[in-house]
């Protein structure tokens, strides 16, 4: 009997083994946050909130414990439920699922709450749980979140996905003397002997990218106006500074959003309004609803602030508040269509920024913001579609750059001048009207916008968003007995792909007779422009007229020939500035001499009157001499070069026009007669007139000193230390000093403590100082260097914030122009390996563009 009964026993436990297995709970989610887990989520849970609370010590190395609770309606039983906390199991304290302990699985960056312990309906998870700093930005008085795209899963656990917006309540338990900032308004306090908690009213529905706080030792300035109360948050120790800069900062902000929602139609939709200005934020800004966060510097500008400075303040805070309506209000559903928060931020700055400044050309300083910079990228084998497609949120980090935040506008300009300004007015107001306070996509916006045009807008979505690189477009000119017999413009595609790019241009013909101007759409492959034919053959043909055409323009022999010469007579500054914009990018084509364009600008500076072009062809200079000029060559040319800046110096109508001539002075200055001045300037010796040098001013010039080893450049260094009275920018200052160093060692032990990740958490700092190691004057003592910087970038993509990859590579390879190093670059991209993200490997050939084609270009 026991042998029959043996059979059946085993067959009853394989039953019972099967049934275990079908009951058992799948692996979890592989880490990050994949396309296929988001979609998941987003399908069954709804109603998310979290109620969380941190304890926040005085010591900064000392643990952040957390406590959330987060509620949230399920769909169904169907499977487990994740939350993503990329964090080691042991920083999990306890799960409680409806008010039950459950063992839930850590594994992979996620806590997995099982089937058994949900119920279809809704449901309250507790985790207890020690955060993680890297999204924290802990410092010794102060600390700031920042979790875009996909980093609040370091602080704490959350289903980190931007589809999943939720209502948020904050508490933070603080040191004495702290004072806190976040998302929802201050509600109450709650003092002990020696803690302040503070909690916050609960939010509006937001993704847990804009999810933020900040707390520490900050000062809070406040102004009412339009009805609104603003408040500022900061820890500049400079009153004059802050007196001089305070009203321009809230009148920016109040001016914004009056814009904004007369534009959208819609209210302002968060409540308060507040901002914190942080010491070496990360980025310019960043817009958490109710809690803007920004580079100090960027808005607490010194007295010598150029007019690009103050421009770019207002834009800077003029992005940030669109992003209150596009990107907070109307969330893009998965990362691969971040660039449209992005491009709408910047496309309605570009228009707020208008009546702030009646005196600037607008249009010029849309060309000059844009354009050149998405070139950078564009032109290059690193170039990258607009919209992208994404597998995981962990790689969400490197969408990120000038295609979204440059190209994208001129893009989206040229789909404004496609289907009309108030039709594109109206379908914006309808798309955010339809998806307030939720989720949309590229796709959803193009429906709206397709239904209020003829034209073909998938087509040339395909082109302009979804396809990476830029048209060539030539022109075609044909003569017969000095008249034109026959101009068009012909568009190609670099990469075969066949692609066309419709856009509308503006062709000037110009000559000593005047100009003449043509508008044309280039749709197809040709265009051919006939009112030109018949007409005297002209000195040059410029298709970029009005800063609209986006492409490499390739300028015919006799315009090559003369318009370098002809600017200065371009009276429309937008076609002057789009005639440099054009003949920079045909030298870096290798179509003019990098020495004759260099002269070309020398020549034009001095007669150029608009401080916005006066600005762009200064940069070039600068970019001219370093990059593109051998070292032999800049030596002769110094002279010349420095007394053309000295001149336009004592020339400059303007502070800010006074700054501009005079970075550029400082930052090319090789002669001793030069550094000799610029040091007694520095020592207080020499005054500028009608520029005052401020602390940081003098700090920059410290440091030029001391890249350029001049007699006493230690002591410079520290004296200018011991003169530094805000302590963030002391700090700073001390951390960057060693890159400065004369000593080769010294600055090889600097390099050599970057590969320490917790060495690389002031990301700020690190790339002012990885830009003095690789100076171009530091050149051949620091390329062995630049391959081991190279191989830190992936681990930097993993550890770092957004930028930080892209801006350690171009800090790192800015300084080189040899055939040598460009060999060695190009070795280390070609020999990465097969698994090497694709994305990281079209920033490392972006940044490396310019070194290729110095390498090309002067050997």
């Amino acid at each position: 009997m026991r042998r029959a009964l043996f059979p059946v026993a085993a067959l009853l436990a394989a039953a019972g083994i099967a049934f275990t297995l079908m009951r058992r709970e799948p692996p979890p989610p592989d880490a990050g946050v994949p396309l296929g887990l988001a979609d998941e989520r987003a399908g069954r849970l709804s109603d998310v909130r979290y109620d969380v609370s941190f304890r926040i010590p005085a010591e900064r190395t000392a643990p952040i414990e957390g406590h959330v609770t987060v509620t949230f309606t399920l769909a169904d039983r169907s499977g487990p439920v994740a939350l993503d906390f990329t964090q080691p199991a042991d920083r999990v304290s306890s799960v409680g699922v409806n008010s039950e302990p459950v063992d839930a699985l850590v594994a992979n960056g996620h806590i997995v709450i099982p089937r058994r312990a949900l119920v279809a309906g809704t449901n309250a998870v507790e985790i207890a749980f020690t955060a993680g700093d890297e999204a924290l930005n802990r410092h010794d008085d102060f600390l700031y979140t920042l979790f875009v795209p996909a980093r609040a899963s370091l602080a704490m656990p959350v289903f980190d996905q931007p589809d999943i917006k939720a209502r948020w309540r904050l508490t933070l338990t603080l040191p004495p003397g702290w004072t806190a900032v976040a998302n929802g308004r201050e509600s109450g306090r709650m003092t002990a002997a020696d803690r302040v908690s503070v909690i916050f009213d609960e939010t509006e529905k937001i993704p847990t990218y804009l999810a933020a706080f900040a707390a520490g030792r900050f000062t809070v300035e406040a102004a009412e106006r339009d009805g609104r109360l603003l408040r500022m948050f900061h820890r500049e120790t400079d009153a004059d500074k802050v007196a001089q800069n305070r009203d321009a900062i809230f009148d920016l902000h109040a001016r914004a959003l009056a814009w904004l929602e007369d534009y959208t139609g819609i209210p302002y939709p968060f409540g308060k309004f507040e901002f914190v200005l942080i010491p070496s934020f990360q980025f310019g800004g960043m817009e958490h609803p109710g809690a803007i966060f920004y580079n100090a510097t960027s808005l607490l500008l010194d007295e010598t602030a150029t007019q690009s400075q103050m421009l770019g303040r207002a834009s800077l805070i003029a992005h940030e508040t669109a992003h209150m309506w596009f990107g907070d209000l109307v969330t893009m559903r998965w990362f691969n269509d971040v660039w449209m928060k992005e491009v709408f931020a910047n496309f309605m700055a570009a228009k707020i920024v208008n009546p702030s400044f009646p005196a600037v050309n607008h249009d010029l300083r849309f060309l000059l913001q844009h354009y050149p910079a998405a070139y950078e990228v564009d032109r290059t084998e690193g170039a990258n579609p607009i919209r992208q497609d994404l597998a995981n949120l962990n790689e969400a980090g490197s969408l990120y750059g000038a295609i979204i935040y440059q190209k994208a506008p001129i893009v989206m300009r040229q789909l404004e001048l496609l289907i009309g300004e108030g039709a594109f007015r109206d379908g914006l107001r309808e798309y955010l009207n339809a998806h307030r306070f939720g989720n949309a996509t590229w796709p959803d916006l193009i429906a709206v916008l397709d239904a209020r045009t003829p034209e073909d807008l998938s087509a040339w979505s395909h082109a302009w968003v979804e396809s990476r690189g830029r048209p060539a477009v030539d022109t075609v000119l044909e003569t017969d007995r000095g008249r034109i017999r026959r101009l068009a413009l012909r568009q190609v595609d670099p990469l075969g792909r066949g692609l066309t790019w419709p856009q509308r241009l503006l062709v000037i013909l110009g000559s000593r007779a005047g100009v003449r101007e043509f508008a044309v759409t280039l749709a197809q492959a040709e265009a051919e422009v006939a009112e030109a034919v018949g007409l005297p053959v002209p000195d040059w043909v410029l298709p970029v007229g009005g800063g609209l055409g986006y492409g490499d323009f390739v300028l015919d022999d006799q315009t090559l020939s003369s318009l370098p010469a002809a600017t200065a007579a371009i009276r429309d500054p937008v076609t002057r500035g789009a005639a440099w914009v054009a003949l920079w990018e045909t030298m870096l084509e290798g179509r003019v001499a990098p020495d004759r364009l260099l002269a070309s600008l020398m020549t034009a500076l001095p007669r150029e009157t608009d401080e916005l072009l006066v600005d762009r062809l200064l940069g070039y200079t600068r970019t001219a001499f370093w990059r593109f000029t051998e070292p032999d060559e800049r030596a002769r040319l110094a002279p010349r070069l420095e007394s053309t800046l000295r001149s336009g110096l004592s020339r400059a109508g303007s502070t800010s026009a006074r700054a501009a001539w005079f970075n550029t002075l400082r930052s090319v200055a090789t002669t001793g007669t030069t550094l000799f001045w610029l040091e007694r300037v520095w020592r207080g010796d020499e005054r500028i007139g009608g520029l005052p040098l401020s602390e940081n001013d003098l700090s920059e010039l410290a440091l030029d000193l001391a890249v350029r080893d001049i007699e006493g450049a230690a002591a410079i260094l520290e004296t200018q230390l011991d003169r530094i009275t805000n302590p963030d920018r002391r700090q700073r200052f001390a951390f960057v000093m060693p890159a400065a160093s004369s000593d080769p060692a010294v600055r090889r032990t600097f390099f050599d403590s970057l590969a320490d990740v917790t060495n690389r958490r002031r990301e700020a700092w690190v790339l002012d100082a990885t830009r003095l190691l690789h100076h171009p004057l530091r050149a051949s003592a620091s390329r062995p260097l630049v391959v081991p910087a190279l191989q830190l970038v992936r681990e930097i993509q993993q550890t770092g914030d957004i930028f930080f990859p892209k801006r350690w590579a171009d800090a790192t390879l800015g300084g080189y122009q040899s055939v040598q190093t460009a060999a060695e670059v190009r070795a280390f991209i070609d020999a990465l390996p097969p698994d090497y993200p694709e994305r990281l490997r079209w920033v490392l050939l972006s940044s490396a563009d310019p070194l290729f084609r110095a390498a090309r270009l002067l050997n």
